[in-house]
Protein backbone atom coordinates (compact mmCIF):
# COMPACT_ATOMS: atom_id res chain seq x y z
CA UNK A 1 0.00 0.00 0.00
CA UNK A 2 1.31 3.45 -0.83
CA UNK A 3 0.50 6.92 0.39
CA UNK A 4 1.91 10.41 0.07
CA UNK A 5 3.85 12.00 2.91
CA UNK A 6 2.53 15.43 3.87
CA UNK A 7 5.98 17.04 3.96
CA UNK A 8 7.29 15.95 0.54
CA UNK A 9 4.31 14.71 -1.43
CA UNK A 10 6.36 11.67 -2.53
CA UNK A 11 4.84 8.23 -2.53
CA UNK A 12 6.23 6.05 0.22
CA UNK A 13 5.90 2.36 0.94
CA UNK A 14 3.78 1.84 4.03
CA UNK A 15 3.80 -1.94 3.81
CA UNK A 16 5.51 -4.11 6.35
CA UNK A 17 9.17 -4.94 5.94
CA UNK A 18 8.40 -8.52 4.84
CA UNK A 19 6.60 -7.33 1.71
CA UNK A 20 9.05 -6.26 -0.98
CA UNK A 21 8.03 -4.13 -3.91
CA UNK A 22 9.12 -5.82 -7.17
CA UNK A 23 11.53 -2.93 -7.86
CA UNK A 24 13.16 -3.53 -4.46
CA UNK A 25 13.58 -7.24 -5.25
CA UNK A 26 15.06 -6.44 -8.65
CA UNK A 27 17.41 -3.87 -7.12
CA UNK A 28 18.60 -6.34 -4.52
CA UNK A 29 19.18 -9.01 -7.16
CA UNK A 30 21.18 -6.60 -9.32
CA UNK A 31 23.16 -5.40 -6.31
CA UNK A 32 23.94 -9.00 -5.33
CA UNK A 33 24.97 -9.78 -8.90
CA UNK A 34 27.36 -6.81 -8.93
CA UNK A 35 28.82 -7.84 -5.55
CA UNK A 36 29.31 -11.43 -6.76
CA UNK A 37 30.93 -10.18 -9.95
CA UNK A 38 33.33 -7.95 -8.03
CA UNK A 39 34.18 -10.83 -5.70
CA UNK A 40 34.95 -13.21 -8.54
CA UNK A 41 37.13 -10.56 -10.21
CA UNK A 42 39.20 -10.30 -7.03
CA UNK A 43 39.43 -14.09 -6.89
CA UNK A 44 40.59 -14.26 -10.50
CA UNK A 45 43.30 -11.67 -9.90
CA UNK A 46 44.51 -13.64 -6.86
CA UNK A 47 44.42 -16.81 -8.98
CA UNK A 48 46.47 -15.16 -11.73
CA UNK A 49 49.11 -14.04 -9.22
CA UNK A 50 49.21 -17.47 -7.62
CA UNK A 51 49.37 -19.11 -11.06
CA UNK A 52 52.31 -16.93 -12.07
CA UNK A 53 54.10 -18.03 -8.91
CA UNK A 54 53.36 -21.67 -9.64
CA UNK A 55 54.54 -21.27 -13.22
CA UNK A 56 57.80 -19.56 -12.24
CA UNK A 57 58.79 -21.25 -9.00
CA UNK A 58 57.06 -24.62 -8.66
CA UNK A 59 58.22 -27.82 -10.32
CA UNK A 60 55.32 -30.20 -10.95
CA UNK A 61 56.35 -33.61 -9.59
CA UNK A 62 56.94 -36.25 -12.26
CA UNK A 63 54.43 -38.51 -10.46
CA UNK A 64 51.68 -35.98 -11.33
CA UNK A 65 52.39 -36.08 -15.06
CA UNK A 66 50.75 -38.30 -17.65
CA UNK A 67 47.78 -39.52 -15.60
CA UNK A 68 44.93 -37.59 -17.21
CA UNK A 69 42.94 -34.52 -16.25
CA UNK A 70 40.98 -35.83 -13.25
CA UNK A 71 44.04 -37.46 -11.71
CA UNK A 72 46.05 -34.28 -12.23
CA UNK A 73 43.47 -32.21 -10.36
CA UNK A 74 43.21 -34.77 -7.57
CA UNK A 75 46.96 -34.92 -7.14
CA UNK A 76 47.28 -31.13 -7.23
CA UNK A 77 44.67 -30.81 -4.49
CA UNK A 78 46.16 -33.44 -2.21
CA UNK A 79 49.93 -33.33 -2.60
CA UNK A 80 52.97 -31.08 -2.49
CA UNK A 81 53.84 -28.42 -3.46
CA UNK A 82 51.37 -26.46 -1.34
CA UNK A 83 51.34 -23.54 -3.80
CA UNK A 84 50.04 -25.82 -6.53
CA UNK A 85 47.40 -27.18 -4.15
CA UNK A 86 46.30 -23.62 -3.22
CA UNK A 87 46.11 -22.75 -6.93
CA UNK A 88 43.94 -25.81 -7.58
CA UNK A 89 41.67 -25.08 -4.59
CA UNK A 90 41.16 -21.46 -5.64
CA UNK A 91 40.45 -22.62 -9.19
CA UNK A 92 37.79 -24.99 -7.92
CA UNK A 93 36.25 -22.21 -5.82
CA UNK A 94 36.26 -19.97 -8.90
CA UNK A 95 34.16 -22.52 -10.76
CA UNK A 96 31.62 -22.56 -7.92
CA UNK A 97 31.62 -18.75 -7.83
CA UNK A 98 31.09 -18.70 -11.61
CA UNK A 99 27.99 -20.85 -11.23
CA UNK A 100 26.76 -18.50 -8.50
CA UNK A 101 27.20 -15.43 -10.73
CA UNK A 102 25.36 -17.16 -13.58
CA UNK A 103 22.47 -18.13 -11.30
CA UNK A 104 22.24 -14.56 -9.99
CA UNK A 105 22.24 -13.19 -13.53
CA UNK A 106 19.44 -15.55 -14.52
CA UNK A 107 17.40 -14.65 -11.43
CA UNK A 108 17.90 -10.94 -12.17
CA UNK A 109 16.79 -11.59 -15.78
CA UNK A 110 19.56 -9.39 -17.13
CA UNK A 111 20.37 -10.65 -20.63
CA UNK A 112 23.80 -9.06 -20.98
CA UNK A 113 24.82 -10.29 -17.53
CA UNK A 114 23.59 -13.80 -18.37
CA UNK A 115 25.69 -13.80 -21.55
CA UNK A 116 28.75 -12.37 -19.79
CA UNK A 117 28.50 -14.75 -16.84
CA UNK A 118 28.02 -17.76 -19.14
CA UNK A 119 31.09 -16.67 -21.11
CA UNK A 120 33.03 -16.17 -17.87
CA UNK A 121 32.06 -19.60 -16.59
CA UNK A 122 32.97 -21.22 -19.92
CA UNK A 123 36.35 -19.45 -19.91
CA UNK A 124 36.98 -20.46 -16.28
CA UNK A 125 36.09 -24.07 -17.06
CA UNK A 126 38.43 -24.01 -20.05
CA UNK A 127 41.20 -22.50 -17.91
CA UNK A 128 40.73 -25.23 -15.31
CA UNK A 129 40.88 -27.95 -17.98
CA UNK A 130 44.00 -26.32 -19.47
CA UNK A 131 45.58 -26.18 -16.02
CA UNK A 132 44.91 -29.85 -15.44
CA UNK A 133 46.32 -30.63 -18.89
CA UNK A 134 49.43 -28.63 -18.02
CA UNK A 135 49.93 -30.55 -14.76
CA UNK A 136 49.34 -33.80 -16.61
CA UNK A 137 51.69 -33.12 -19.53
CA UNK A 138 53.71 -29.91 -18.86
CA UNK A 139 52.80 -28.53 -22.27
CA UNK A 140 53.50 -24.82 -22.76
CA UNK A 141 50.37 -24.50 -24.93
CA UNK A 142 48.19 -25.62 -22.04
CA UNK A 143 49.79 -23.00 -19.80
CA UNK A 144 49.19 -20.31 -22.41
CA UNK A 145 45.58 -21.40 -22.89
CA UNK A 146 45.06 -21.27 -19.12
CA UNK A 147 46.39 -17.70 -18.98
CA UNK A 148 44.36 -16.47 -21.97
CA UNK A 149 41.14 -18.09 -20.75
CA UNK A 150 41.65 -16.67 -17.27
CA UNK A 151 41.99 -13.21 -18.81
CA UNK A 152 38.83 -13.78 -20.84
CA UNK A 153 36.96 -14.80 -17.68
CA UNK A 154 38.16 -11.67 -15.89
CA UNK A 155 36.99 -9.47 -18.78
CA UNK A 156 33.59 -11.20 -18.78
CA UNK A 157 33.02 -10.58 -15.09
CA UNK A 158 34.33 -7.01 -15.29
CA UNK A 159 31.83 -6.48 -18.10
CA UNK A 160 29.01 -7.32 -15.72
CA UNK A 161 30.13 -4.48 -13.45
CA UNK A 162 29.78 -2.08 -16.37
CA UNK A 163 26.44 -3.25 -17.78
CA UNK A 164 24.52 -3.91 -14.56
CA UNK A 165 23.19 -0.93 -12.69
CA UNK A 166 21.03 -1.29 -9.61
CA UNK A 167 17.46 -0.15 -10.13
CA UNK A 168 16.52 2.91 -8.07
CA UNK A 169 14.60 2.14 -4.91
CA UNK A 170 11.20 3.58 -5.78
CA UNK A 171 9.60 2.81 -2.45
CA UNK A 172 11.61 5.56 -0.75
CA UNK A 173 10.92 8.28 -3.28
CA UNK A 174 14.31 8.17 -5.03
Amino acid sequence: MQGATPATGHDVDIQGPAQLVPADRSGRRLSGLRANSLGICVMIIAQMILGAGVNLYVHVPAADQGHGLAAALGRALTSQPATLAAHAVLGTLLLAAGVSVLVRAIRARHRLAIAASAAGLAASTGAAASGAAFVSGSRAGASMAMAVLTGAALLSYLGILFVVRAAPNRSRGE
